[in-house]
């Protein structure tokens, strides 16, 4: 079983202790009473000395302690100094539980600071991996965690980080490999780090090790190497084909609803001529049905005035004017009223 605590173990003391004794009886062997009475001195002082040594201990305020006593648990130490029954009675397991941890993948963390620096030297079949288009994705991705059961996180399972890391990478390639390389360089990034991060905490709840996820992220999602230069150009390509087709867009609402405008407009138009020539046609067939009816009453007189109106509305229209004499039998002389209206010479 892993070992998460801290100070000399029972077996140590018990070693130590079997070397005492053997020195004791070596000592009786020569028949001395002196010895015999230092060397139980030294034993006990050796045994108080141990015992005090492992009879406190401290847990840090990140950590939570379990405690067992003769291998059965006894219970959990919070953070503070605490005191337990040495000689391997008591034994105590530190566990990191208010620390979000972190487990990285296809790269490791040499100098963390605020200009962190990686490297991913030997890593490289570890961050390769299949999509389901049969196309190889350089993924680095990390996943955070949290103890929520110490007891489980120590006991369930013999190397729980080892575990976590093994099904998260198995997870990872499952998810990656059921999409297009597409879908895992450009678009889909989130919804497939929530999905990993969903599958990855229901096996981990099946395993029962005391582990909740908080988060997993991609941290870098490339092409591999030899076809970067590649996928670059078809990356480019895809941004110019976005970049024209927004520019369509932007045309598009630009005229659309300029010719939807124009369009109204000549309908509003054209339905305000037809009630004008509506209006206008039934104004001219009142006035004809009203002058039908005075013709029928005074048909004489009524044409003798339609006659004249119409001569008074086409006579100042004209440019010469000749009047025919049936008696005569020719035509009369010009008459130039016009002119002299207009100040004219003839």
């Amino acid at each position: 079983m892993q070992q998460w605590g801290n100070g000399p173990s029972g077996e140590d003391l018990e070693k130590k202790i079997i070397d005492v004794t053997n020195q004791i009886k070596g000592k009786l062997g020569g028949g001395s009473f002196k010895p015999i009475k230092g060397f139980l001195a030294v034993l006990v002082l050796l045994l108080v000395v141990f015992g005090g040594m492992n009879s406190f201990y401290e847990v840090d305020t990140e950590e939570t302690g379990i405690v067992l006593r003769f291998g059965r648990f006894f219970g959990f130490s919070e953070p503070g100094l605490h005191f337990k029954i040495p000689f391997g009675v008591d034994r105590v397991y530190l566990v990191k539980t208010g620390r979000v941890l972190k487990e990285e993948f296809g790269f490791r963390t040499v100098t963390p600071g605020v200009r962190s620096s990686y490297t991913k030297r030997g890593l490289e079949e570890e961050s390769l991996t299949l999509t389901g288009d049969l196309n190889v994705s350089d993924v680095e991705w990390i996943v955070q965690f949290q103890v929520a059961d110490p007891f489980k996180f120590v006991f369930n399972i013999k190397d729980p980080v080892e575990t976590i890391r093994d099904i998260a990478e198995a997870v990872v390639r499952k998810v990656i490999g059921n999409s297009n390389v597409n879908e895992v360089l450009t678009t889909a990034r989130a919804s497939l780090a929530g999905s990993i991060e969903s599958d990855l905490q229901s096996i981990l709840n099946d395993y029962d090790i005391g582990v909740r996820i908080v988060t997993v992220k991609f941290q870098d999602v490339t092409p591999p190497d030899p076809v970067k230069a590649a996928f670059n150009e078809v990356n480019e390509a895809e941004q110019q084909k976005e970049s024209l087709i927004f520019q369509a867009r932007e045309q598009f609402n630009r005229e659309v609803p300029k010719a939807r405008g124009t369009a109204k407009r000549t309908l509003q138009e054209a339905e305000g001529y037809a009630v004008e020539r509506i209006n206008k046609a039934r104004g001219e067939t009142n006035r004809f049905l009203a002058l039908l009816t005075e013709y029928r009453k005074a048909p004489r007189v009524t044409r003798q005035r339609i006659y004249l109106e119409t001569m008074e509305e086409v006579l100042p229209k004209m440019e010469e004017t000749y009047i025919m004499d049936e008696k005569s039998g020719g035509l009369l002389p010009i008459l130039p009223m016009r002119d002299q209206l207009k100040g004219g010479k003839q």
